[in-house]
């Protein structure tokens, strides 16, 4: 299966990855990507991109060597009511917004807890994925989680960094395994994320992959293979 678009990636605005928009961009055309989405932290997470950047977006062609460049954000979960660290009128300037847990920026619940939060982000129509719902220090009740998601047609993300032995967010294969299964049972599309923080990762899929033979899964459920269906799906233009 050729996938032809990753939707998480980080450059130098996030003040702990190292490319350029322009390098991401390029290194895109020679893996032979069409689509890419720049979502840098928001500046609750320590050295995330200022409000500015985000309000200056528009300024990144549409295109840069060939490849399609959506302009976004990975935005930080604030809170179990959901609310996350960019306001409304930023997010509706945005093409895509991925909305994530990170540590600095919320204490780990109880799964009671991380549920709420995460089905009361789903529920904010300006986030369109929600970036490692795998991670072990947020336990979630898989099931709600993805018949959220569906309801509110969410996409779900199996981050490749998760996967890595030994990572940041080790323990997470387990998780994303059930995730991933439980997609399959909703017939739940769901969307791979390489969380690049350097070009050279960029549609890094590897451990992903690994998951998805092992697990069979349907080709249809599975984002990444289409431009189409992501724009369709997510209803950009």
């Amino acid at each position: 299966m050729k996938f032809v678009l990753d939707t998480h990636c980080h450059t130098v605005a996030s003040g702990h990855a190292y490319s350029t928009v322009q390098e991401i961009a390029k290194y895109a055309s020679e893996i032979g990507l069409e689509l890419v989405a720049v979502t840098d932290h928001s500046d609750k997470l320590p050295g995330g991109a200022h409000l500015f950047h985000f309000h200056n977006l528009h300024v990144i062609p549409k295109k840069l060597y060939g490849v399609e460049i959506l302009k976004g954000a990975e935005v930080n979960i604030m809170d179990y009511d959901g609310n996350v660290d960019l306001d409304e009128d930023t997010l509706q300037r945005l093409d895509i917004v991925i909305a994530s847990f990170h540590p600095p920026c919320i204490k780990p619940g109880n799964i009671e807890e991380n549920t709420q939060a995460i089905i009361n982000a789903i529920k904010n129509p300006n986030i369109d994925i929600i970036g490692h719902p795998g991670d072990p220090r947020y336990p979630i009740d898989i099931k709600a989680v993805v018949e959220a998601a569906k309801e509110y047609e969410t996409l779900l993300e199996v981050n490749n960094n998760s996967l890595k032995p030994n990572g940041i967010r080790s323990g997470s294969t387990e998780i994303i395994r059930e995730i991933m299964r439980e997609c399959v049972r909703m017939d739940m599309p769901f969307i791979l994320g390489s969380d690049a923080h350097i070009a050279f990762d960029l549609g890094n899929f590897k451990y992903a992959e690994e998951l998805i033979a092992q697990l069979d899964i349907p080709e249809h459920l599975i984002v990444n293979r289409s431009v189409k269906f992501l724009k369709e799906f997510l209803e950009l233009d």
